[in-house]
């Protein structure tokens, strides 16, 4: 038996409407092609599916064992175009984001609380990025966004800036080098370097200044908390570099020493890495801007730590 959806909505329509005309009338087709099509269908089944002689006409009994399939079947047809059509217009969709900047989790977690109570419908997931190669998963649609601040030339991907950062060290006040005004390469070799556990080639500490001035650090510690770094770095039980906004909390801290790395000019940029063809995705838009938000709140506050160094340095002696 050829079961097709438009003989399950006839079913339905006819027990509905209790009668041929008005059922016609519902599936906006004409009382001769609803007769033609019932016929055909009884051919099919071998049976009536109708009481013909009751007024409404009724369903017979093998009749009510196909409603009871329609019952079944047209519900989750129906909710499965909703959800069609909402993709198309983009109310509903998926946002799997990959992270190879581990601090951005505190960066981008404020943006993703927004972002759930403004797109419900939208399925949020973040993926550490930690294990794969997130931008090739980008486009393979494993993930929808790559947090990097690793830009690549890639057909079919924009990378949008999100905010600049320079990578700061951080030692405890104890340390030796925590009265120097600058971190050259050659200051690690005596050093316990802290880190996030991601690899060596994602991390500014290497790519900007270890690995071309070719010099190794005494040891490496990988941790995975920003906080359990900083406890450690406060006991003088290592050194570490961060983003200078993750450190914003901890500036003034008398436990600690933030100084930049030799020759003081070293700037990164975070972005976000898309599939070009999703930017237009009302959702994707409106993640885009949440997230230039945060990044203006972490420009703000530079420009006003800037602003009040300068301020300190201009001030008169003994004020």
């Amino acid at each position: 038996m050829h079961l097709e959806l438009r003989h399950l909505r006839t079913i339905r329509a006819i027990h509905r409407a209790g009668g041929l005309a008005r059922a016609a009338e519902m599936l906006n087709i004409t009382q001769s092609a609803l007769s033609h099509q019932v016929k055909g269908l009884e051919d099919q089944a071998g049976v009536e599916l109708f009481v013909r002689r009751t007024k409404p006409m009724k369903l017979s009994a093998a009749g009510l064992r196909m409603l009871r399939l329609a019952d079944r079947v047209l519900p989750e047809v129906e909710a499965l175009g909703e959800e069609f059509r909402a993709l198309r217009s983009g109310k509903t969709g998926r946002l799997h984001i990959a992270m190879e900047c581990h601090a951005c989790f505190e960066w981008l977690l404020p943006a993703l609380e927004t972002f759930r109570h403004e797109w419900p419908d939208v399925d949020v997931d973040i993926r550490a990025g930690l294990a794969f190669d997130a931008l090739p998963a980008l486009l393979r649609d494993e993930i929808d966004v790559v947090i990097t601040s690793d830009p690549v030339a890639m057909e079919g991907v924009t990378f949008h800036p999100l905010f600049d950062y320079q990578p700061t060290f951080i030692c405890s006040a104890m340390n030796p080098l925590a009265s120097r005004d600058m971190i050259e390469a050659a200051d690690f070799r005596d050093q316990l370097l802290i880190h996030y556990p991601v690899a060596r080639e994602k991390l500014d500490i290497f790519t900007e200044l270890l690995t071309p001035a070719r010099v190794e650090p005494r040891g490496t510690r990988a941790v995975e908390l920003t906080a359990v770094i900083l406890m450690l770095v406060a006991a003088d039980r290592g050194v570490s570099v961060m983003p200078d906004w993750v450190l914003r909390e901890v500036r003034e801290h008398p436990d600690y020493a933030l100084l930049p790395l030799s020759p003081g000019t070293i700037t990164r940029t975070s972005y976000a890495a898309t599939r070009t063809a999703d930017d237009a995705k009302p959702f994707m838009t409106d993640f885009l801007a949440l997230s230039e938000s945060q990044s203006l709140a972490l420009r703000d506050w530079k420009g006003a730590l800037i602003g009040r160094n300068l301020a300190g340095a201009a001030a008169p002696a003994g004020l």
